[in-house]
C-alpha cells in the first residue's frame, strides 16, 4: 500500500512540475515513478531493515509550518537591512542550543529549521545541543531558538 501511494505522489508530482498532459509525457511521468519506488524497495531490501518511525502530530506540523514561514520572512527582512546597509553591522557568534526533542526525526526538524532560517546555521550536532552560527546574533536569538525547540518538540507525539 505505501508502495502505491508513493507511486501515485511521485507521478502527482510529476505532474505538476512537466505542466504537459501530452499522453506520452503522462507514460512516461507514471513510468517513472514505478521505476523509482521499485529501485528504491530493492535498495531497501538489501540494506539495513531499520526504518524511521515518524510520530508527529499533524495539525501541530501544520501550524508549526505557518508559523515558521513567518519567521523566516522576518529573517529575510533582517538580514536584508543587515546586507543593504552601509556600515553593515554584524555580530557573527557561534553558540549552543540545548534541544528537547526526544525522536531522532524532531532533532532532524529543529536542526533544519534554524538552518532554514537566514542568518542561522546549525553547524554541528551533538547528542544534547547543536552548535549554530548566527550571523548578526543578539540576546533575544537565544530566547527565539528556545521558543523553536518548543513549537518543535510539540509537534512530536512520542
Amino acid at each position: 500500500m505505501r508502495s502505491l501511494l508513493t507511486v501515485l505522489a511521485l507521478f502527482a508530482l510529476w505532474l505538476l512540475m512537466s505542466g504537459i498532459y501530452k499522453p506520452l509525457i503522462v507514460a512516461l511521468g507514471l513510468i517513472s515513478a514505478i521505476v523509482c519506488v521499485w529501485v528504491v524497495r530493492r535498495m531497501d531490501d538489501a540494506a539495513d531493515s531499520e526504518r524511521l518511525v515518524v510520530n508527529i502530530k499533524p495539525v501541530e506540523m501544520i501550524k508549526y509550518l505557518g508559523w515558521l514561514m513567518v519567521e523566516i520572512a522576518k529573517a529575510n527582512w533582517a538580514v536584508t537591512k543587515v546586507i543593504l546597509s552601509p556600515k553593515m553591522q554584524m555580530n557573527s557568534k557561534l553558540f549552543r542550543v540545548q534541544h528537547t526533542q526526544k525522536t531522532d526525526l524532531g532533532q532532524a526538524i529543529f536542526a533544519n529549521s534554524i538552518t532554514l532560517t537566514p542568518g542561522t546555521v546549525s553547524v554541528e550536532v551533538e547528542r544534547d545541543h547543536f552548535l549554530v552560527h548566527a550571523l548578526c546574533y543578539t540576546d533575544g536569538d537565544t530566547a527565539a531558538i528556545a521558543d523553536m525547540d518548543a513549537r518543535v518538540t510539540k509537534t512530536e507525539a512520542a
